[in-house]
């Protein structure tokens, strides 16, 4: 199987990882959670055909560059189907504007689901939907990389404290799909808040206190 290129850059006052992965093959990649500076992200990935621009989630600290950054380089906006719906109601712009204090995302161009592949040259990204953090939270699975957004942090999990979270529900999300995964699954969370900007499931499984303590000690 291909080794993807990945990349990463932090973007806005709330320090978003943002990604770029890529086939090394066809130059064909994706961006995910494009944070802000979208002409800085167009200029990043100018080397690439982006096939998608991709969101883990809902919350416009990750998605304030979808709507620039598609005209400039004329790529699709994916999201799940369930934060595309909540972010579109009332409660959820209310999430954006009052609780985060940023404009809420447009409409996707691309509704995913759980279990969706999407085909990007020779990669094979999988969509895995782990609600709580947002209702529509996913995590992308590529080749053995899993970009988390802010469903699991090295050392930690997403806030379940803004509208439509839920603690209950994000720890279940990650018992049920993402602890089945092989413990060298590489872990790319949407912010750099533990001691390294990255991990692995079977590190999180060691350490992480949320997965220790509430989940495989439950």
């Amino acid at each position: 199987m291909p080794t993807p290129v990945i990349k990463s850059l932090r973007i806005g006052e709330y320090e978003v990882l943002t990604y770029l992965v890529a086939c090394p093959r066809t130059g064909q990649a994706v961006i995910i959670d494009p944070a802000g500076e979208a002409r800085r992200l167009a200029q990043w990935a100018r080397d690439y055909e982006i096939k998608y621009i991709l969101n883990t989630h809902g919350h416009p600290d990750h998605t304030l560059a979808n709507a620039e950054l598609k005209e400039l380089i004329q790529a699709p906006v994916a999201m799940h189907q369930d934060d595309d719906d909540f972010f579109a109601s009332e409660e959820g712009k209310a999430v954006s504007t009052q609780e985060l204090h940023l404009p809420p995302p447009p409409r996707a161009d691309v509704r995913l689901s759980h279990g969706q592949a999407l085909q990007v040259g020779d990669l094979r990204l999988e969509v895995i939907h782990t609600p709580g953090h947002t209702p529509g939270s996913v995590c992308f699975l590529v080749e053995g990389n899993l970009f988390t957004g802010d469903t699991l942090f090295v050392g930690a999990v997403g806030r379940t404290d803004l509208g439509g979270a839920s603690l209950q529900t994000l720890l279940d999300s990650i018992e049920r799909r993402l602890l089945p995964l092989p413990d060298k699954t590489i872990i790319h969370p949407g912010h750099d808040y533990g001691d390294t900007p990255a991990s692995t499931l079977g590190r999180e499984r060691e350490e992480n206190p949320f997965i220790t303590d509430f989940i495989l000690d439950a």
